[in-house]
């Protein structure tokens, strides 16, 4: 057994640079080992402050336990992370589902975690896996800058979903700014001038597809308005509907919205109807990732769909591969999208008009 690798940190010498052990960890967490012990196992509740540190550590030190102490098969778990934003939405609830549905038909088992966009939950996230309590991880991080996924850093088996792109890493995404501007094409050639922009904040996703806007308004050779392009932080229902509230109470209403995800769309749905707008007659409305709710929306949200199951096989596809040949090139993989057009945008005007 190597020194210092144990799981009770009773390692032995015999080496000019012992492995840190269990111990050691303890003491730079400043923690006990049984509270390291914990945080690496799982075995009893420990506060987020005290689970950071010691994941810190683990990362600083880096400490790997002795896998065949832990009885783990060929040095695996057989067990992956997927690590989400926000699992209360509804297109994190349906990439959850084909993550877990794809990954049980390979024998796998998905721990789900949630990241809420926060670097440090990203940090706890890659040092469990580079301890090998999952033998790799799916993350999706919002933004590049805060990102724990950064260039110098040595990275367990990992693959990146969404917009933010580490050439480190494998990476699956979708064309957001092509999708974006092609979205806001469709309402310019439905007769739309003046359109609006909601969900601007400094996410990757929100970044690219107001780009996406920004080009479609260009390439039509019509303004961009910055009052137009509304804020909003929380991407969600109820982060669409205040967001667009409160544009309506100063502002005009635009001819077209285009809402950077279908929750923030049904939320500005509710919004423009209290204000006794008809969509689409008044106000045509888009959406962004076509989950299930947006067919039974009223009226139902034109929108941009990709095939999620296959993202989630794409990036499972990948993972496997990084955890079986941790030396391989890394790849990136575009998943193709089409604009799915339902009632929420009013029909193209008659050639002439």
């Amino acid at each position: 057994m190597p020194a210092g690798s144990d799981l009770n940190g009773d390692g032995g010498a015999g080496r000019s640079r012992p492995r840190p052990t269990l111990r050691d960890v303890a003491r730079r967490a400043g923690v006990s080992a049984k509270t390291v012990s914990n945080v690496i196992n799982r075995t009893a509740p420990v506060s987020e402050e005290t689970r950071l540190r010691v994941d810190r550590a683990l990362v600083e030190l880096d400490y790997v336990p002795n896998l065949s102490a832990r009885g783990l098969r060929n040095g695996r778990s057989d067990l992956i992370a997927v690590a989400l934003p926000d699992l209360a939405s509804a297109y994190s609830a349906e990439m959850a589902h084909h993550f877990i549905t794809l990954a049980g038909e390979r024998g796998l088992g998905v721990q789900l975690e949630e990241t809420w966009g926060k670097a440090d939950r990203e940090i706890q996230l890659l040092s469990r896996a580079k301890a090998h309590l999952v033998d790799g991880l799916i993350l999706n991080p919002v933004r590049l800058e805060t990102s724990a996924v950064q260039r110098g850093i040595v990275l367990p088996p990992v693959v990146l979903i969404g917009e933010v792109h580490q050439p480190i890493a494998d990476h699956v995404w979708i064309d957001n700014v092509g999708a974006a501007r092609d979205l806001v094409t469709l309402l310019i050639k439905a007769g739309h001038r003046r359109i609006a922009a909601l969900g601007s904040t400094e996410a990757e996703s929100a970044r690219q597809r107001q780009q996406g806007y920004r080009e479609a308004l260009r390439l039509a050779g019509l303004p961009v308005r910055p009052e137009l392009e509304i804020p909003c932080v929380e991407w969600s229902g109820d982060g669409g509907h205040r967001a667009m509230t409160e544009f309506l109470a100063e502002h005009d209403p635009p001819e077209a919205l285009f809402c950077m995800t279908d929750a923030m769309a049904l939320g500005a749905l509710a919004a423009l109807a209290a204000a006794g707008l008809r969509v689409p007659d008044d106000v045509s409305v888009v959406g962004y990732d076509n989950v299930w709710e947006s067919r039974f929306s009223a009226p139902p949200l034109t929108t941009v769909d990709f095939d999620k199951r296959r993202l989630a096989r794409t990036a499972l596809d990948l993972l496997s591969a990084r955890i079986n040949d941790t030396d391989r090139p890394t790849q990136s993989v575009t998943v193709p999208y089409s604009i799915v057009r339902r009632e929420s945008v009013r029909p193209r005007p008659p050639t002439g008009s």
